[in-house]
């Protein structure tokens, strides 16, 4: 008889997440053409970001594999150095944490997104911690377990824990540490922006699902489907993990959703931005901007900006219409990839860029 993480395992890579055999860990292109950002200041007043250009990776970094251990368990990730980093010279650089989806690998969502040669192009360290097997049989993020949405505790603790580790051996600018997932991955770097918000000064979620949408198999299933359970969800100034004294702030945040997602339905990212756009009592409400538009690739989308008082961009939520499950924008060479745009990857480091984040972490 299949237990009932079994049960879970099989309807979160079934449906609709085994449409294409991933890459092998050792096959997969690590840099694909990447396309560019432009500029790195958001285009507030609601104007057309102009189309993104293919950029050719420089000469290729490092693509490294290592292992993090902590109370919670063990973890490998890849770790991607651009060829122009160095211990020795020049200003400590950003990093991007990027957490796979169900059934990938690092190697393969490297592939996909692109995220490597963007590296390349601007100069900031990638990390994709990889989640095992014997935690996730379809090697999902646990992101529906209460164990798992909470600091210090499981699979959270692992992924900062793998992120100051990094921060500890490399040159790293720990006011520009991002974190960034598709699905389920998505879902747990929700998680880690509610959780760890001095550690990570911006989350990029794509087809993900918010902070407290589940805490068991049977909410799992609901959230997905965008059940009505959706409009009860804790918003982060309500739940738990927002009375650290860190959480003190808005976590910008940037959301990718399809809305013809088969898998995890489009409400999600809506609740996702909702929550994101949650300020303290005592701050304004945020001003939003709101763009139709269509990319070089023909995919139409509805894009919302969302700035403070100072016109900074603090949420962005790109609707992307007729899309499914996939990473918009993405290289063929890696599973669940959208290649009609527009550029998620590129939208994510121009947003993370634009932040300014006074301190360090």
């Amino acid at each position: 008889m299949k237990s009932a993480t079994d049960t879970i395992q099989q309807a979160l890579s079934g449906a609709g997440l085994n449409q294409r055999t991933a890459p092998s860990e050792h096959g997969a292109p690590l840099n694909g053409a990447a396309r560019g950002i432009g500029t790195l200041h958001d285009n507030t007043d609601g104007t057309p970001i102009g189309p993104a250009a293919p950029v050719e990776p420089a000469h290729s970094g490092e693509f490294i594999t290592r292992s993090f251990t902590n109370n919670a368990g063990t973890r490998t990730y890849k770790l991607y150095v651009p060829g122009s980093y160095s211990d020795d010279v020049g200003d400590p650089v950003p990093t991007v944490v990027m957490l796979h989806g169900c059934t990938q690998s690092p190697d393969d969502f490297a592939a996909g997104t692109r995220m490597n040669a963007l590296a390349e192009q601007h100069g900031f360290l990638v990390v994709y911690p990889a989640q095992a097997a014997n935690a996730n049989g379809s090697k999902c993020w646990n992101w529906f377990r209460s164990e798992d949405q909470t600091r210090d505790r499981g699979e959270p603790s692992l992924i900062a824990g793998i992120t100051r580790e990094i921060a500890s051996n490399y040159r790293v600018d720990e006011r520009r540490i991002f974190v960034a997932g598709l699905s389920a991955g998505a879902a747990m770097a929700v998680i880690l922006g509610a959780t760890h918000p001095e550690l990570y000064a911006a989350v990029g979620a794509h087809s993900g699902l918010p902070y407290g949408a589940a805490h068991d198999i049977p909410s799992a299933f609901d959230a997905m489907k965008g059940a009505g359970a959706l409009a009860s969800i804790p918003n982060l100034r309500a739940a738990p993990m927002a009375r650290l004294p860190q959480a003190e702030h808005r976590v910008p945040t940037i959301v990718f959703h399809g809305d013809r997602d088969p898998t995890v339905d489009a409400r999600n990212g809506a609740a996702i931005t909702e929550q994101a756009a949650v300020g303290r009592p005592d701050e304004p409400h945020l001003r939003a901007n709101v763009h139709e538009g269509t990319a070089s690739g023909g995919r139409t989308y509805s894009r919302t900006v969302y700035t403070d008082a100072a016109n900074q961009p603090v949420v962005e939520q790109w609707v992307l219409h007729g899309a499914g499950h996939a990473w918009s924008g993405g290289s063929p060479n890696g599973s669940f990839t959208d290649a009609c745009g527009p550029d998620a990857s590129a939208e994510m480091i121009r947003f993370f860029y634009s932040q300014q984040r006074a301190g360090t972490a």
